[in-house]
């Protein structure tokens, strides 16, 4: 194995992480914003906070707790609260919009949400939840705590969650934090699946901090290293280095959201060690940035980047003194299935995606990636349909993912078998896009295809038939997803047909991504 072996047995709760390294290191750093830095001993004791308040607005062991909020101190502090009061933590993703909320809560079965009143996007989170939610009700559903100065009917405030946190003496959270099993169920991570709507991926203490320690190795993090990872809280992009940095006893440089001139300013004062873009936009934000040459990365030591190989030679060309990493991951797996090493060679670290992770076997049939091993997740929460069909019965995941093994057993990811799209670093289900557009009235058809894209890896094409004597323009299709769906499911292009190619029962997709593709002028990066 290319990495070392300390830290790849580490079993302990999300909680415990935490309550260890502020034990440890309780003056280091562990958030950077642009205008606040926190210490782990500052993170810990506003978690333990929000756990009593949890517990004082009469959270359970085992129940479901969502957030849905913007990056910041207090998502970060939620994230670890949930934990410590022994609940189940289900991020919400903030680009969620009134139609998809309702499903994501009442599948989960939460039991509390919190929120705040930052708007995240422009999008103001209390009235989203209020929208979503008429009555602020559903199945489930104890209680909304709004974090903030404003006052929401209907919620727990600010206030009054603090008064309660003082009902909950230390030793209460204690007893009910002590009896947090490391093998437990943790987090439930929304994923698209292949039908209209998201699953929850089942993850365990054990499998995300095992996932994320092993990742920090990987990278030769050291503690008081900084690290920026600039995705959004509900992603496992984020939630990810969330563990690692708080495992390796570093700093997590983040901000509330992702501009480029704001992360330009961020990294030229902080000059970290780990640069954790993850996705192209993020990073191309940044490198093609006109003020970019003013700063100086030379300390960055490790950049971790998933793309088209050409793009990648481009980010290490620019980036000579870090070490560019990818990786294979998906949510299901809890973070990293393959990593390459710091040691591996330019081509093997552009072309790869390295080999497994300590705990984690991987193998390829019929040109599928199968995975399994510690940090998999225990299948979909409340889908035994979904779980018989993605997990056979020697424990393998199916990953419907394209891919081969080198002669070193090195991972080479070649595309989706299923009708997936990675917009960005969103996976996004072909159908759920399919199903809202199918109810535009002048359509009859529809088929949405993924189309490789240099910034966001992939983008939605819609392919559409309309009704006899009815009209719809590419303006019109696209304004009918606007504000309805999330931004990123939004078709970037709309082309018209009036025939389908079949086979004897079905839409031949793969023809119609064909269609679309030379219509477009393009190429796919990876082979067919």
């Amino acid at each position: 194995m290319p990495w070392a072996p300390e830290g790849f047995t580490e079993a302990i709760s999300i909680g415990d992480l935490l309550l260890r390294t502020a034990q440890r290191t309780p003056n280091a750093d562990a958030l950077v914003f642009p205008d606040q830095r926190v210490t782990y001993a500052e993170l810990a004791a506003r978690a333990r906070a929000i756990a009593r308040g949890l517990m004082g607005a009469g959270l359970q062991g085992g129940q479901k707790v969502g957030y849905l909020m913007a990056n910041s101190v207090d998502t970060v502090a939620t994230f670890y609260g949930i934990a410590l009061a022994g609940g189940v933590i289900v991020p919400i993703n903030t680009r969620y919009r009134a139609r998809e909320l309702p499903f994501v809560i009442a599948n989960a079965e939460l039991s509390m949400i919190v929120t705040s009143d930052r708007i995240d996007d422009y999008v103001d989170l209390p009235a989203l939840l209020t929208e979503a939610l008429p009555g602020l009700d559903a199945p489930h559903l104890r209680s909304i705590v709004v974090l903030g100065s404003r006052v929401v009917p209907d919620t727990i405030g600010q206030a009054e969650f603090e008064r309660l946190a003082e009902g909950v003496s230390e030793y209460e959270l204690d007893e009910r934090r002590l009896r947090v099993k490391v093998g437990k169920l943790a987090v439930l991570l929304f994923t698209s699946g292949t039908t209209s709507q998201p699953r929850a991926c089942m993850i365990s203490h054990e499998a995300l901090v095992r996932n994320w320690t092993t990742f920090g190795h990987v990278l030769r993090m050291q503690a008081g290293d900084k690290c920026w990872a600039p995705g959004p809280m509900f992603h496992l992009g984020a939630i990810g280095p969330i563990v690692m940095n708080c495992a390796m006893g570093a700093a997590l440089l983040t901000d509330v959201w992702y501009d480029p001139t704001r992360a330009v300013e961020l990294l030229g004062r902080e000059q970290p060690e780990i640069l954790y873009p993850a996705c192209p936009p993020i990073t191309m934000g940044v490198l093609a940035h006109p003020r970019f040459d003013e700063i100086d990365l030379s300390p960055a030591r490790a950049i971790l980047n998933v793309g088209p190989p050409d793009l990648l030679r481009q980010i290490q060309a620019t980036l000579p003194h870090a070490t560019l990493v990818t990786i294979y991951a998906l949510s299901e797996s809890g973070g990293a299935v393959t990593l390459t090493s710091m040691d591996d060679d330019l081509e093997t670290r552009v072309s790869t995606c390295g080999s497994p992770i300590p705990g984690v076997e991987v193998k390829v049939v019929d040109g599928e990636i199968l995975v399994r091993g510690v940090s998999v997740c225990d299948g979909y929460y409340r889908d035994p349909e979904k779980n018989a069909e993605a997990f056979d019965a020697d424990g393998w995941l199916h990953t419907g993912d394209r891919g081969s093994l080198d002669a070193e057993g090195r991972v080479k990811f070649l595309g989706r078998l299923k009708e997936m799209l990675k917009v960005g670093g969103e996976n996004v289900a072909a159908v759920e896009i399919e199903s809202h557009i199918s109810t535009h009235p002048a359509v009859k058809l529809v088929q949405v295809v993924g189309v490789p894209d240099e910034r966001l890896w992939e983008i939605p094409v819609a392919v559409v038939e309309l009704r006899p004597g009815h009209e719809a323009s590419e303006e019109d299709i696209v304004a009918h997803c606007r504000d309805a769906i999330a931004s990123f499911k939004v078709p970037r292009h709309v082309r018209f047909v009036t025939e389908w190619p079949m086979s004897a029962s079905k839409i031949q997709k793969h023809r119609v991504r064909a269609a679309a593709m030379e219509e477009l002028g393009l190429h796919d990066e990876v082979p067919a």
